[in-house]
C-alpha cells in the first residue's frame, strides 16, 4: 500500500503522541456522550 506509507505515515509522525491521544479521546467521547444521553444519565 504505497498510499498508506506516502500520505498517512508522515502525518502520524508529525502529530505524535499528543495527536494520537487527542483523536482517541475525541472519538471515545463521540461514542460515550450519545450513549449517556440515550440512557438518561446526562441531561
Amino acid at each position: 500500500m504505497p498510499l498508506l506509507q506516502d500520505k498517512i505515515m508522515p502525518w502520524l509522525k508529525k502529530l505524535g503522541w499528543f495527536g494520537f491521544f487527542f483523536f482517541l479521546i475525541k472519538g471515545l467521547l463521540w461514542i460515550i456522550i450519545p450513549y449517556l444521553i440515550g440512557k438518561g444519565i446526562w441531561k
